[in-house]
């Protein structure tokens, strides 16, 4: 029987390995501040694992103990000074991943008091702060949070709020502690501050996603005076060539009719097998036969024309749902009425 890589190791199982390492006393401590989730997904982990020769092990508490290291280092000295150590002891290349990997692990800790709050009495404590301190707050909470707050805001502050987000790259540990602090003590709560990369344009989009369409129609048309390439790289990220799977039949056969055979064969040529049986299925047969033998004529093709193609697609999709000729399914209150 093969013994497992140390590349194979999952995340989830390097877990359980130092859970099941560490002693139970410890072993305990560390369930304490772990979520029932998290606690059930490691639990089921270590029921299961596999064996593993000594040297996985060894590397794997190597692994963590120079993350707790890092994240020591980065608490007591700031980043830059968590860099320059870290560069003198593991070299650069060494010294980035660790960073990274520990600035991944700190965004969920950030802000965790904010997260389990009722969103009613998150919109009560951050309304009246200015946009750049909501957009940082909003950053940190989830996505569904966010969109509740946001549609709920006052309509002169929505479109300064996700302006920012989507600009938003990062937040100095002064920053952030600072805005943790006076949250902290309006929600009476003790958190520790820590500091990752916050909003972007991927977060805005999941976040606009989920608001109702009156409030995502207000932002975009007010955010397109101010900045319509921004618009138009948060409208590409909101609605994904994969998501035609979400559409209903008589949508798929509204918007084929205005694609492009190339584009729709060169699209299909690059999606999965799952994309390409719903649009097949909602075209008509010598439709599926002409794309099909097109198919088999395209050789070589780039994944920059497939993601051209597919984008195109995407783009009449949504100016179809604009002219109101199709739906493009979201969370949300919206009803649908047959």
């Amino acid at each position: 029987m093969l013994m497992p890589d140390i590349k194979e190791v999952t995340n989830l199982q390097k877990a359980a390995i130092v859970v099941t390492t560490i002693g139970v006393e410890n072993a305990a401590y560390v369930y304490k501040r772990l979520s029932e989730d998290d606690v059930e997904k490691v639990t089921l982990e270590i029921s299961s694992l596999p064996f593993f020769d000594i040297n996985i092990v060894d590397s794997v508490l190597n692994e963590f103990y120079e993350l707790c290291l890092t994240q020591k280092v980065i608490t007591d000295g700031g980043i830059e000074y968590a860099r320059s150590v870290l560069e003198k002891a593991y070299g650069p290349e060494m010294a980035s991943k660790l960073m990274e990997k520990v600035s991944k692990t700190m965004q969920s800790k950030a802000f965790e008091f904010v997260r389990k709050s009722d969103y009613k009495n998150l919109l009560a404590i951050i309304q009246n702060e200015q946009p750049q301190t909501i957009a940082l707050v909003l950053s940190y909470v989830n996505s569904e949070q966010a969109s509740l707050v946001l549609q709920d805001l006052p309509k002169e502050k929505r479109v300064d709020v996700v302006e920012r987000i989507a600009k938003m790259e990062s937040a100095s540990p002064e920053t952030v502690k600072s805005i943790e602090s006076i949250l902290e003590r309006k929600f009476a709560s003790v958190v520790s501050m820590d500091l990752t990369e916050v909003g972007g344009i991927n977060y805005v989009a999941d976040v606009l996603n989920k608001v109702d369409r009156g409030t995502e129609k207000y932002i975009f048309d007010e955010l397109s005076a101010r900045d319509p390439v921004l618009v138009e790289a948060i409208k590409k990220k909101m609605f994904v060539f994969e998501d035609i799977l979400g559409l209903d039949s008589m949508s798929i056969q509204r918007f084929i009719r205005d694609v492009e055979t190339k584009d729709l064969a060169i699209a299909i040529k690059g999606s999965n097998a799952e994309v390409a049986a719903t649009l097949y299925a909602n075209m008509p047969q010598r439709m599926q036969e002409s794309i099909q033998q097109e198919i088999e004529y395209l050789h070589n093709v780039r994944m920059r024309d497939v993601d051209e193609a597919q984008q195109r697609i995407v783009g009449i999709i949504r100016h179809l749902e604009e002219e109101g000729e199709l739906i493009i399914g979201k969370g949300g209150e919206d009803e649908i009425i047959a």
